[in-house]
């Protein structure tokens, strides 16, 4: 561990785009919380609208990262592109916080911030190009280490916001907060970053559409969805574990709020923990092993019928969701390892097709049983989607045997 972290501290193409993840960590954790309340009870939006609005917004941020991550690909450094997607977070929160208007709302939750979002997945592929060129298991520290990090800057921001507005009429000023951030991300490019986040030794000659296809590559394609199923897990338990605990298991608001925190706070131990495993062990093997963690977890959960149920549950949920939100970042840059800035934006269509499979099971579960009985869903889901990685894993490797 000591040792990662001095890589991180020495190397300054890791140590910016680490620190500006961290500075980035608190866009999202500063207005997430708060945007359907803002959205909805301050501006009112009626449901159809802001339902529709998340929607739109996914897809402009999906479409941004792939588009960005495929052209940083063919610059010589990404450092432009931060600078400007520093400059949309600023504009886009900013606006929010000075303008209390439905219509600034929509044009900015719609445009501008996606697009700021799309840092997230650039400065990973600044990590993974120069990650690129190091030892393989220490690389894999390097990146769980980093996405820790993140975590850990997710977890403490909206305590601290909430304390800041506990007496604030409105919950507009959480935007400023995110504004702020973005200025933070834009100095530490501007002034500390020269020629950081270099794409490689020159410039990718491959042509957009063609980069594009590789997505679309049954290898490719195929992985990216078990991803996705896995990554739906935690989705999945973000819609059922508050409603759970609200009635199953006769907790309250007070509770969510507590269980939300501490797994936060406790990923962070855990994605260093799997970052190393991944030294000694494939991170198709760790990835496998974390999420049938999980799947216990989400089994369990629909057992739980007390509040210390939950509470009994907590390490085990921390340390499966610290499987599935850090090791697939290595997994997916894997599959794509020669296009940093492509390998990376698979993240993005990563989280897109696991929230709409999240939002399927949840429909789905709810239909035909409770919520706790779509947990076993989940659960079951999760058991066959490691099926299929381990699957994808013996074919991949039985192609590659000479006959």
């Amino acid at each position: 561990m000591s040792s990662t972290l001095s890589l991180i501290l020495r190397d300054n193409r890791i140590r910016i785009p680490t620190v500006t993840l961290v500075a980035l960590a608190f866009t999202y954790a500063s207005t997430v919380p708060y945007q359907s309340i803002i959205g909805i009870n301050e501006l009112g939006l009626s449901n159809g609208t802001y339902s529709a609005l998340v929607f739109f917004s996914a897809i402009v941020n999906v479409t941004t990262s792939l588009t960005l991550g495929i052209w940083s690909d063919r610059l010589k450094e990404r450092r432009p592109l931060v600078l400007g997607l520093s400059v949309a977070g600023m504009l886009g929160f900013g606006s929010i916080a000075i303008i209390h208007s439905p219509a600034i709302f929509i044009v900015s939750t719609l445009l501008l911030v996606p697009m700021s979002n799309s840092t997230y997945s650039l400065l990973f592929a600044s990590l993974r190009a120069r990650t690129n060129q190091i030892e393989r298991g220490e690389a894999a520290a390097v990146t769980a280490t980093v996405r820790a990090l993140f975590s850990g800057s997710w977890a403490l921001a909206p305590g601290l916001i909430g304390l800041y507005l506990v007496n604030s009429p409105s919950m507009t000023p959480a935007y400023g907060i995110a504004a702020f951030a973005s200025l933070v991300c834009f100095c530490l490019y501007f002034f500390f970053a020269p020629g950081n986040g270099t794409a490689g030794s020159a410039p990718d000659p491959v042509g957009f559409l063609a980069s594009l296809k590789r997505i679309f590559m049954p290898y490719v394609l195929s992985r990216v969805i078990v991803m996705s199923l896995l990554f739906g897990l935690q989705r999945l338990n973000g819609m059922l574990s508050p409603l759970i605990i609200t009635n199953a298991a006769g907790g309250t608001v007070v509770d969510v709020g507590f269980m939300a925190g501490l797994t936060a706070l406790l990923e962070m131990p855990f994605m260093m923990m799997w970052g190393f495993a991944q030294r000694r062990f494939r991170t198709v093997h760790v990835l496998a092993f974390g999420a049938l963690i999980y799947c216990a977890y989400l089994m369990l959960l629909g057992f739980a019928s007390a509040r210390w149920h939950i509470y009994a549950l907590l390490l085990l949920n921390a340390c499966g969701a610290a499987a599935i939100l850090s090791v697939p970042i290595t997994y997916l840059q894997d599959l794509i390892a020669d296009r940093p800035g492509l390998g990376t934006s698979l993240l993005s269509l990563n989280t897109f097709i696991g929230t709409g499979i999240s939002a399927a099971i949840f429909a789905f579960g709810t239909s035909v049983t409770d919520y706790s009985g779509t947990a076993f869903v989940g659960a079951a889901a999760g058991l066959a989607s490691i099926g299929a990685l381990l699957y994808l894993e013996s074919s991949r490797r039985q192609v590659r045997q000479p006959a």
